[in-house]
């Protein structure tokens, strides 16, 4: 039986699961280690994981970053990546690489909160922002490998900008929370506030407006291009949008028209497993991994 390794490299931590290649979305987690600090190290580590779980007749690869065909073009917490082609990564394996915001789009796609639609929007939302896009059946992937980064998405003409970090990620990814959070309550994380909101704390819904209206406000854009069914949450935010999507759909209603309000806004379903499983299916699609049909 054909069988595919499937890895979720972070930032912080490589995640290594194994699946049957006609039964991919079913992945069995073999471990969690801390990331590799460079591609020597990277490459002793798969090679324990082969010695104790292969063969593998596949490999599906998501990275927090760009990247093309087999090859990572910029990985900022993982800059030892950049530019490497990862083609040989488990001799005699061809490999799967993608993004993975996109790969766990694949994941919702194809068994998860998106299943059964051609157009989707998925934005993970913790520590960073990533995001993905699904147009008539496939997963966007532009000239580079960098489509629908909304981390990036501005709707403040007076920002200067920064190139590591763009100008919803500052506004809206956990960072802002937590910050909101201090400036409520003294000292708290983004977790307490959102507790406190869901409670009915007054300070704390007018706390969490202001980051959750910019998540709605950059969205309105990406809708308005694209027309999706559904927006997808996945991250630390997922876990609160039931406290978030009132404003998140207020700011987001009132910048579009009325045939585009309709979009829903849904948690997926796969949380923190997402790319995990994505990898497991681009593993097992092969190059052509985007599409769904």
């Amino acid at each position: 039986m054909s069988r595919v390794l499937a890895l979720d490299l972070g930032g912080t931590h490589l995640r290594a699961g194994l699946a049957a290649a006609n039964e991919a979305a079913s992945v069995q987690t073999i471990g969690r280690w801390p990331a590799p600090r460079d591609m020597e190290s990277f490459r002793v580590l798969l090679g324990e994981i082969v010695a104790s779980r292969g063969p593998f007749d596949r490999v599906g690869l998501a990275v927090p970053g760009l990247a093309e065909e087999t090859r990572c073009r910029w990985i900022p917490n993982l800059p030892w990546l950049d530019g490497v082609d990862l083609a040989d990564l488990v001799a005699g394996a061809p490999l799967a690489l993608g993004n993975d915001s996109q790969l766990a789009l694949l994941a919702e796609a194809t068994h998860g909160a998106a299943a059964g639609l051609s157009d989707a929007i998925l934005l993970s939302i913790g520590t960073g922002i990533g995001s993905a896009v699904l147009s008539g059946g496939r997963i966007v992937k532009g000239a580079a490998g960098g489509a629908c980064s909304f981390g990036w998405a501005c709707a403040d003409m007076a920002d200067q900008g920064r190139h590591k970090d763009g100008w919803l990620e500052r506004m809206a990814a956990g960072r802002a929370f937590d910050a909101a959070a201090v400036k409520t309550f003294g000292a708290a994380d983004g977790a307490a506030l959102i507790a406190a909101a869901r409670a009915g704390d007054q300070a704390a819904i007018e706390a969490i407006a202001k980051p959750a209206a910019a998540i709605g406000t950059a969205l309105a854009g990406a809708v308005a291009l694209l027309d999706p069914q559904a927006i997808l949450f996945t991250g630390g935010v997922a876990e609160s949008l039931d406290a978030l999507a009132p404003a998140i759909l207020a700011a987001l209603r009132r910048h579009l028209p009325p045939h585009l309000k309709r979009v829903a806004l849904r948690a997926g379903r796969f949380s923190g497993s997402a790319a995990l499983i994505g990898a497991a299916i681009a593993g097992a699609a092969g190059r052509d991994w985007r599409s769904l049909r």
